[in-house]
């Protein structure tokens, strides 16, 4: 059985009913809350057999670890990671690629919050490589706030190799570099395209950074050096979504 995540809150239990209801499992309800929101939830859960429990607040409480659980918790099994095989089935299915790359991303928030970005502005899938890399857990769901559910996250042996076997494909890869020339509203971000960022603090690995058809990076006042890696993914990654909206109007 997959790896179980809890999760707390209305927002988030209505956004996992919205986008995971197959995950869901277990559900614990406040058995003095009646309100109209909760009433929702309950019968979302009740019409697909999902068993419940109504119990006293101070037992949430203690499901929740002393969250925020506005009278709802559930458990429900992480995400799939998907493989390698399937990310080349996916790209072969396409008319035209669109992907973020992740060099050995290691921290969760991070990760979740690059989730959110990639599924906001139309990514098809997220690559990342197997080792050191962060996997799908309960914390990085909680950030991408429901884009782990909607936004495959494909996980692969040997990330140079992919990216080879992506250009293959007419998948033009375009990594963040802070030593590039070429600013990121500079590059040609339409068409095929895979956008690849780096480790925090480390940035792309050698063979990860040979592997690009070209290096960008985003302007900087000079008084900071970097950006977070989330931050740095959503910059471009909106540069790149601008760039495709115009050449598809």
């Amino acid at each position: 059985m997959a790896e179980l995540q809890t999760v707390f809150g209305i927002h988030a239990v209505e956004s996992l009913i919205r986008n995971g209801l197959h995950r869901v499992t277990n559900a614990w309800i406040d058995d003095k809350r009646s309100d109209k929101k909760i009433v929702e939830i309950k019968t979302a859960l009740q019409q697909v057999g999902i068993s419940i429990e109504f119990n006293d607040k101070k037992t949430l409480d203690k499901l929740a670890k002393g969250g925020n659980h506005q009278g709802v918790v559930v458990a429900a099994q992480l995400p799939i990671e998907l493989t390698e095989q399937a990310l080349k089935k996916a790209v072969k299915e396409q008319a035209e690629a669109f992907y973020l790359v992740l060099d050995q991303v290691t921290d969760p928030h991070n990760l979740g919050a690059c989730l959110r970005t990639a599924l906001a502005v139309g990514v098809q899938g997220v690559i990342v490589p197997k080792d050191n890399a962060c996997r799908l857990t309960a914390t990085v769901c909680k950030v991408a706030s429901g884009a782990a559910e909607n936004i495959p996250v494909y996980r692969v042996t040997n990330l140079a190799r992919t990216l080879d076997w992506l250009k293959t494909e007419g998948v033009w890869l375009s990594g963040a570099a802070g030593e590039a020339d070429l600013l990121h509203y500079q590059a040609e971000l339409t068409g095929s395209v895979a956008i690849v960022m780096g480790a925090e603090g480390k940035g792309l690995r050698r063979l990860t950074r040979d592997a690009c058809d070209q290096l960008i990076k985003i302007p900087m006042s000079g008084q900071i050096e970097s950006l977070n890696v989330s931050v740095a993914t959503g910059v471009i990654l909106y540069e790149a979504h601008r760039q495709r909206s115009i050449a598809t109007n």
